[in-house]
């Protein structure tokens, strides 16, 4: 009789074999430990901070590999402690926790350079594998013979530094961003959708909220395409793709 079994997720650590560090920022005190269970049990190191002043401060201290970030908290948001944190140079990825189910607060939340979101109420499986992606995007390698710049006309990715620049310029861009633009820049001339966006760069099903890849396509065309003559173009119906300015 044959069984099988389901094989447990790769168990994710920092390059040099450490756990993988995750700070927390809830001031619900039972949200809180039980996001701190969850992810002690993915073999993670764990701290927490009820308010926007204390997340700031540990954040600078503990330097983690992601942030849970409510955005409602009793001082400052969540968004002006990202603004802050942003201001100081930090690009750690960020999942939002929202209790508002509104696109105008994600809207918000993702131009102020989150990374993700998700709406209470929410399952910890549903944080986890977000916050997985995340760090997997934020941390990618590339095979050893495999050249690590992306090139597209004018426009250059390097993945080993993760410097992206065109016609010499460097541009910035936050984790997502740049794996979105990494994964474009893989497929040149070809018309991706935004479903195929979605499960590549996002890693994970969201529902259907495609808008989030409309989002961040015009955070992309902001800095990429104000370099120069446009690159990322619209196949209406179709999806999106990037080529040699013209």
């Amino acid at each position: 009789m044959n069984e099988t079994t389901a094989q447990a997720p790769i168990r994710l650590t920092r390059a040099d074999g450490s756990p993988i560090r995750v700070l927390v920022v809830d001031d619900e005190a039972s949200l809180t430990d039980l996001l701190q269970m969850a992810l002690r049990y993915e073999g993670w190191e764990i701290k927490t901070a009820a308010d926007g002043s204390s997340a700031i401060a540990t954040a600078r201290d503990f330097r983690p590999d992601a942030i849970v970030l409510d955005i409602m908290l009793p001082d400052i948001d969540g968004l002006q402690v990202l603004q802050r944190l942003r201001a100081d140079g930090n690009d750690v990825p960020v999942l939002f926790l929202t209790a508002k189910d509104a696109l105008d607060d994600r809207i918000a939340g993702l131009t102020a350079g989150g990374d993700d979101y998700v709406t209470k109420p929410f399952s910890l499986e549903e944080v986890v594998a977000r916050l997985r992606g995340l760090i997997r995007r934020s941390t990618l390698t590339v095979d050893a013979n495999e050249s690590p710049v992306l090139v597209v006309g004018d426009l250059e990715l390097d993945e080993d530094s993760h410097e992206v620049r065109r016609a010499g310029r460097l541009i910035e861009l936050t984790a997502t961003e740049f794996e979105l633009l990494r994964y474009l820049m893989r497929n040149p001339r070809r018309v991706v959708s935004k479903s195929q966006i979605l499960d590549r760069v996002w890693d994970y099903d969201f529902g259907g909220k495609s808008s989030v890849v409309e989002i961040y396509i015009s955070y992309l065309r902001k800095k990429i395409d104000a370099e120069g003559s446009p690159m990322l173009h619209t196949v209406r119906g179709a999806g999106y793709m990037i080529k040699p300015a013209e």
